[in-house]
């Protein structure tokens, strides 16, 4: 079991592995120095795809606010420039009281041909003295959601948690745990979570979820302008915004309106994420925007969710979608550097056509149902970044994705429960495609629009 506290982060944009990963890394490295006092000088070295797309990623950035102590969850947005800014300017970090030398310019390595021997987004930190002789060092992989795991250890590492109820790291065990127990899929993951802590506590983490998501939403509503990077991208949701507000007075409404609200919700988000903004990875940031327009969906136009039954049905949404997520997470991956989009919009969209399923009261067959069409129609989607930023096609692929997964639970809940190809058959087949896949298509830019736009 992966913990929802894990699969749902509160972070900032652009990226979750590029950015909430990396600066988790480097504020680790920065923390664990234990001869900050004889450290004269810091270097960092990004090796695959966090090389390949670093200013675009915001990788760079994310490295210098981990060093300065700064964590996705709590830093400030709006002051995080300011911070890069005074690094840049007098080129030294204070770690534990003590003045560091850093230069971004010389001491931020880009190795873009060393190959990383376990994961391609793998980053290296290392702390020299007044000789250039080396005092500390680690390696890290940002294995995808904001997920960190040091280089030589097993990724299984990082999920060591005491003993839960209803353990299961299948489809067919989440299934089997449902039929013998009588229980929901999110009754089974609260169960769990509620082995780790207090429910309460539970609780109050999915509500400051689901109050991130939507006001992630609001934010990205208000907001116009042109997103940062040279591809100088107008913001959109604003005026669409607008837009479909004044078409509410119109008598004769367009059948596809829902959709296009729909689609609102997740560029929204994907804007603000853009911007650097605050989000939820969903499982990660490349994606965030899925999930957050099929819960508003949800909230505002399914008669199920009344006032009082929403935030129930909110909660049961997220912690269903947690389950599918962590299937994904344990039994493939979901960083598009190591399997592509499919890797992130397609898990997102696999996940929320589960909870929104769970949410509106389909039993778990229809849920499995609904995450395997999900991501069935996502297999093989490359992860190709126009100018490697987290911009085109990446925002639009939300809208899709969050369209896709209303589609596929309404499939689902329109059958019978059963189904040719299972969840756990979706997801070995998503697996193995992008270890199939070639590395250009992997979050490099190298491949993909990526080289076949005209950014000129």
């Amino acid at each position: 079991m992966i913990s929802l506290f894990d699969l749902f982060k509160v972070g900032i944009g652009p990226s979750s592995s590029h950015t909430v990963g990396p600066m988790r890394a480097a504020q680790r490295f920065a923390a664990s120095l234990t001869q900050a006092d004889r450290v004269a000088r810091l270097r960092v070295t990004l090796y695959g795809s966090l090389a390949w797309t670093a200013q675009g990623h915001a990788t760079d950035k994310a490295i210098i606010l981990g060093l300065c102590g700064e964590s996705p969850q709590t830093v400030d947005p709006d002051a995080a420039d300011a911070i890069v800014t005074d690094v840049h300017a007098c080129r030294y970090i204070s770690i534990h009281g003590h003045g560091i030398a850093f230069d971004p310019a010389v001491d931020l390595v880009l190795d873009r041909e060393t190959t990383p021997p376990v994961h391609p987004n793998t980053l290296q930190f290392e702390a020299l003295d007044s000789a250039g002789h080396l005092l500390e060092h680690a390696r890290f992989c940002s294995v995808g959601g904001g997920f960190i795991v040091h280089e030589d250890a097993t990724e299984s590492a990082g999920y060591v948690q005491p003993d839960v109820p209803f353990d299961f790291v299948s489809g067919a065990q989440l299934l089997d745990q449902t039929k013998r127990s009588g229980l929901s899929i999110a009754d089974i993951v609260m169960a769990n979570e509620s082995a780790l802590r207090p429910r309460a506590e539970t609780e109050a983490y999915l509500d400051q979820i689901i109050d991130v998501m939507m006001a992630c939403i609001e934010r990205g509503l208000s907001h116009g302008g042109t997103l940062p990077g040279r591809l100088k991208v107008r913001r959109r949701a604003a005026a669409l915004h607008q837009r479909l507000r004044a078409q509410e007075s119109v008598n004769a409404q367009s059948p596809h309106g829902i959709m296009d609200w729909i689609s609102l919700f997740a560029i929204a988000v994907n804007e603000e994420n853009a911007a650097g903004g605050r989000v939820v990875t969903a499982p990660t940031n490349g994606a965030a925007g899925i999930i957050p327009a099929v819960l508003r969906y949800y909230r505002d136009f399914c008669p199920q969710a009344s006032p009082v039954a929403a935030r129930q049905g909110m909660r049961d949404f997220l912690l269903t979608a947690a389950a599918i997520g962590g299937l994904f997470k344990l039994n493939a991956s979901i960083s598009g550097a190591e399997v592509g989009c499919q890797g992130e919009v397609g898990v997102a969209s696999s996940m929320a056509a589960a909870g929104l399923a769970a949410a509106l009261g389909a039993d778990p067959l229809h849920v499995e149902n609904a995450a395997e069409i999900g991501m069935e129609h996502h297999l093989g989607m490359t992860c190709d970044p126009v100018a490697g930023l987290v911009q085109i096609p990446c925002i639009e692929r939300n809208a899709f994705g969050a369209v896709k997964a209303i589609n596929a639970a309404s499939l689902a809940m329109h059958g019978d429960g059963t189904h040719h190809v299972s969840l756990d058959q979706v997801i070995r087949t998503m697996a193995e495609t992008g270890r199939d896949m070639n590395h250009r298509y992997k979050e490099t830019s190298l491949g993909g629009l990526a080289v076949n736009f005209p950014e000129c």
